[in-house]
């Protein structure tokens, strides 16, 4: 059941992170209060935060603390121990509810229900044993990914097989004989995109615009939007998208990263059902960003325009970055949005902000933005 949620009330967020943070500011700015609960405190939500619970993301007492403080609730990653989101729903107001939740923490789960939605992923085989992984190679054949079904990200939880010898270790490094494994096909894609949609608490839909994803040493580096497809290839990235929102009974955001293979073909490689990296974007270049219309959506308000202000291109500062970041803080300012998230060490592959670049076209935005990393990131 929809409830309006007014300004003053206060919104829980499950988990501590930068996309927690972004999205208290956004909702601090709408009037809201907010509490977090994160396993320690001062994380980069709780420094923006009214109210900190220290709890593990599996702490019931912990839960039961957060549910005093909250009039609704939402979460901020899908790492979130998702029996403490159905526990807490029994407790309080989750629109979000934690279904989907469950169904995307789980990379198996995620496949079946995107293949139940008439969408395609790459072909795929649960593997439970080293029996099942050498079988599963014969049938996909080389190269093809095995990943963990839980927990992966920024390239953690997966490794490429590219020929038989690699088959033991690759099984044994992913915990295989204690973890559920998937191993999927390799797709030779020309391009990964990524399309973030919202859907409210009312059903109204918004997709914000397609961008295009580049990554390095398998940790997003830039987004780009406009993305650089053709016509096409974006309504049908576009069709993708709502129909998974649809499929899926999306309350709040969903982050779609698919794989381009040619003009209109598309994989759907991950669903994220919350705020994402790719779509940082949007706080400077669209009239509404991810972070307000996600707040907007499970608090039951209209939803902003999704309209792109300017071409943009999104760059992912991290930790081996900070201190060249620092040092040239004023040329990164000068030509761009600084973000910083707050994070207490700047470790090597850690997302510690992003720098977001604006101009009349894509191209142009991409010179920028390219040319002053270069000259400041490689020299230093």
């Amino acid at each position: 059941m929809s409830k309006f949620i007014a300004p003053g009330k206060t919104i829980g967020i499950l988990g501590g992170g930068q996309l927690g943070r972004m999205m208290a500011l956004a909702a601090r700015a709408m009037g809201f209060r907010i509490a977090v609960m994160e396993p320690k405190l001062e994380s980069p939500t709780g420094q923006v935060a009214d109210v900190e619970v220290e709890a593990a993301y599996d702490d019931r007492r912990g839960a039961l603390e957060l549910a005093e403080h909250c009039d609704v609730l939402t979460y901020e990653f899908e790492n979130i121990d998702s029996d403490t989101a159905s526990f807490l729903e029994e407790k309080l107001y989750l629109p979000q509810g934690s279904n989907l939740l469950y169904t995307t923490q789980h990379r198996l789960r995620e496949k079946r229900a995107i293949e139940e939605a008439g969408v395609k992923v790459a072909p795929y085989q649960p593997v439970h044993s080293l029996t099942d992984l050498k079988e599963g190679l014969k049938q996909l054949g080389y190269p093809s990914v095995l990943k963990t079904c839980r927990g992966g990200y920024d390239g953690k939880g997966q490794m490429v097989i590219k020929e038989e010898k690699q088959i033991e270790t690759a099984f044994k490094d992913l915990g295989g004989a204690e973890k559920d494994l998937v191993l999927e096909q390799w797709i030779p894609f020309e391009k990964e995109i990524s399309a973030i949609v919202t859907r409210s608490t009312n059903g109204e839909t918004a997709l914000f615009p397609v961008g295009e994803n580049i990554h390095k040493n398998n940790i997003l580096h830039q987004t780009i939007v406009p993305a650089r497809i053709t016509e096409r290839t974006g309504e049908t990235a576009k069709e993708i998208v709502r129909k998974l929102a649809e499929e899926l009974e999306l309350v709040g955001t969903l982050a779609v990263e698919m794989f381009v293979v040619g003009d209109g073909e598309i994989y759907v490689n991950e669903l994220a059902p919350r705020p994402h990296n790719s779509g940082h974007y949007t706080i400077e270049a669209c009239e509404t960003s991810q972070f307000e219309q996600h707040i907007r959506a499970v608090c039951g308000w209209p939803l902003g325009s999704t309209k792109l202000l300017q071409s943009v291109v999104m760059t992912n500062l991290l930790g081996q970055h900070l201190p060249a970041v620092n040092t040239h803080i004023e040329r990164f300012a000068r030509k761009g949005h600084i973000h910083l998230y707050g994070k207490d060490e700047a470790k090597q592959g850690r997302k510690m902000g992003h720098w977001t670049v604006l101009d009349e076209t894509q191209e142009a935005a991409l010179e920028t933005s390219n040319t002053i990393w270069q000259d400041i990131l490689t020299k230093k």
